[in-house]
C-alpha cells in the first residue's frame, strides 16, 4: 500500500482592475465635449474656433492626469466615475465658452460694469484646481474610515462653513441670498464644502446612534413613530435648516442639508416612518418661513406664475425672479425635442443666470428635450455607481458615507433642475460640472475622489489567506 499526498492552496482569484474600461470611456469623455466646441464655433463664426486645440488638450491632460492617479492608487475603484464626472465638466466648459461669444453678454456687461471678462479661462482654471483636489483626496485619503475619527469635528467645521456669510464684512449678499463670501478678489460658497464635512459627520453619528434610532414606540396609519427622546436629532437639523432658509434666504442649501439628513437615517434605521416625517416638517417650514422672508416669497411667485408675476410685481427681487423664469420657460419651449444646435439658441437673454443654476435652459433651447435626458441621464449614472458603492462597501460607516454623498448629490440635482424647469420654486444652487463656479467644481471633484476612494476599498479582492499545513488531501493507493 503506498500513500499520496498532495497540498493544495487555493488563494484568491484576482479581480479586474477596468482601469482599460476606464481610459476608453475617458477618451470618448475628451472626444465629444472637443467636438462641441467646434459645433460651437461653427455655428457662431462658421469657421474652426481657435482655441479648440488648446481646451482639447488641456482637458486630456487633466483627464490623464486623474486617470494615472486612479490606476496607481484606486486601482479596483468603480470605472464609471471618472469619465461620467470628466464629461459633465467638459460639455459644462463647452456651454459657458459658447456664452461667453454671445455679443448680447458682453454689451450688458459693458453697460453695467464697464467691462467684459469671460467665464470659461477662469472654469478651465477652478476645473484644474478641481483635478487637484480629487488627486489630493486620493493620495492623502489611503482609507475612507480614518474619517469616522473626526465625527464631532466635522460637526463643528460645517457649522463654521454655514455660518460664514453671516459674518459682517466678509459675508456677500448675491440678488438676496447669502450664500458667498468674498476673499481678497475671490467669491467662495463655502455650502458646497459644508456638504462633504456634514456627510462625514452624519455617518459617523449614525453609526453609532442607528439602533436607538430604529426602535419604535407606536404605530399610527400604518408607520411606526420613533420615540419622542429620538426625535432631537431630526429636530436638531430641521431648525438648522430653517435657521439657514431664514438668515442666508438660501432656499437651496436648506433642502439639500435636511434631505440629505433624511435620507441616511432612512438608510441607517430603515424606518419609513423618518421619510414621512421628514417631508412633512420640510413642507411645514417652507410654508411658515415663505410666510414672512420677501426673497422667498418672490421664489414662490416666480415659481406659481411668472407672467402674472412680471406684470405685477413692484420689489426688485421679484420683477427679477420673474423675469428670469420667463426666460428659462421660453428657452425649454422653443428647444422643442432636438434643440435649436448648440451656438444657435437665444438663453444669452436670462443674462447673468445663464452661468449659474439657469445654464441648464441653454442645454433645454440648443440640444432640446433629447439633450436634457441625455445629461440627467449622466447625473442618474453618478448616482447609481455611487449608491452601488454603498452597497458594496463592506463597513456601515462606508455605507452610509457613500450613500450620503450620493444622496446630496441627487438631491442638488434635483433642486437645481426642478427649480429651472418650474417644478419646484428657484434655488439659486450650482449645476454640478455644469454652470460656472469655483466651489462647485472643486467641492464636486473632492465628492468623486471620496466616492471612488470608498469604491476601491470595497472591490479590492480579500488577500489570500495563510497556507494551512493542516489541510492536506491525502489519497490512498491499494497495490
Amino acid at each position: 500500500m503506498s500513500v499520496v499526498t498532495n497540498t493544495t492552496t487555493i488563494g484568491a482569484i484576482e479581480a479586474p482592475s477596468r482601469r482599460n474600461t476606464e481610459l476608453a470611456l475617458l477618451a470618448f469623455a475628451v472626444v465629444i465635449p472637443v467636438f462641441a466646441y467646434l459645433n460651437v464655433g461653427l455655428a457662431i463664426d462658421g469657421k474652426v474656433p481657435a482655441g479648440m486645440l488648446g481646451y482639447g488638450l488641456g482637458l486630456a491632460l487633466l483627464a490623464g492626469v486623474a486617470h494615472l492617479v486612479v490606476r496607481k492608487w484606486a486601482p479596483y475603484s468603480d470605472p464609471l466615475l471618472l469619465p461620467l464626472a470628466t464629461l459633465l465638466n467638459g460639455m459644462g466648459l463647452v456651454l459657458i465658452w459658447r456664452l461667453d461669444q454671445s455679443p448680447r453678454l458682453i454689451a450688458t456687461s459693458m453697460a453695467r460694469f464697464k467691462s467684459f471678462s469671460p467665464d470659461a479661462p477662469s472654469q478651465m482654471m477652478y476645473s484644474a484646481i478641481g483635478i487637484a483636489m480629487f488627486v489630493g483626496v486620493l493620495l492623502l485619503l489611503k482609507d475612507h474610515r480614518v474619517l469616522q475619527r473626526y465625527t464631532y469635528i466635522s460637526m463643528v467645521v460645517s457649522l463654521i462653513l454655514l455660518l460664514l456669510p453671516l459674518v459682517p464684512g466678509l459675508g456677500a449678499d448675491v440678488f438676496g441670498a447669502k450664500i458667498w463670501i468674498r476673499i481678497g478678489g475671490f467669491s467662495i460658497q463655502p455650502g458646497e464644502f459644508a456638504k462633504l464635512v456634514l456627510a462625514v459627520f452624519f455617518s459617523g453619528y449614525l453609526m453609532v446612534k442607528r439602533d436607538a434610532l430604529a426602535l419604535a414606540s407606536r404605530r399610527f396609519m400604518g408607520l411606526y413613530l420613533p420615540r419622542g427622546r429620538d426625535l432631537g436629532p431630526i429636530l436638531m437639523i430641521w431648525a438648522v435648516s430653517l435657521l439657514i432658509l431664514v438668515f442666508e434666504n438660501d432656499l437651496g442649501t436648506s433642502l439639500l442639508f435636511f434631505g440629505m439628513f433624511v435620507i441616511m437615517l432612512y438608510v441607517a434605521t430603515e424606518r419609513t416612518s423618518w421619510i414621512v416625517m421628514g417631508l412633512l416638517m420640510a413642507a411645514g417650514g417652507a410654508v411658515v418661513v415663505s410666510s414672512f422672508a420677501s426673497h422667498v416669497q418672490s421664489r414662490v411667485a416666480a415659481w406659481l406664475d411668472p407672467f402674472e408675476c412680471l406684470k405685477t410685481a413692484t420689489d426688485p427681487n421679484m420683477l427679477n425672479a420673474c423675469d428670469q423664469m420667463t426666460q428659462v420657460l421660453m428657452s425649454f419651449g422653443s428647444g422643442g425635442i432636438l434643440g435649436t444646435g448648440l451656438g444657435q439658441g437665444n438663453s444669452d437673454l436670462i443674462s447673468f443666470a445663464a452661468n449659474s443654476d439657469f445654464i441648464f435652459a441653454t442645454v433645454g433651447e440648443e440640444l432640446g428635450l433629447t439633450g436634457v435626458m441625455v445629461f440627467l441621464l449622466l447625473y442618474g449614472l453618478i448616482i447609481e455607481r455611487g449608491v452601488r458603492t454603498a452597497l458594496a462597501a463592506r463597513d456601515p460607516f462606508g455605507k452610509l458615507l457613500a450613500m450620503g454623498l450620493s444622496g446630496a448629490f441627487a438631491l442638488q440635482i434635483f433642486v437645481v433642475a426642478g427649480g429651472v424647469m418650474g417644478l419646484i420654486p428657484l434655488t439659486g444652487m450650482t449645476m454640478p460640472f455644469l454652470a460656472y463656479g469655483g466651489s462647485s467644481v472643486i467641492a464636486n471633484w473632492a465628492l468623486i475622489g471620496i466616492l471612488i476612494r470608498i469604491s476601491d476599498t470595497a472591490r479590492r479582492p480579500a488577500p489570500a489567506p495563510a497556507p494551512n499545513p493542516d489541510a492536506e488531501m491525502t489519497q490512498v493507493v491499494r497495490p
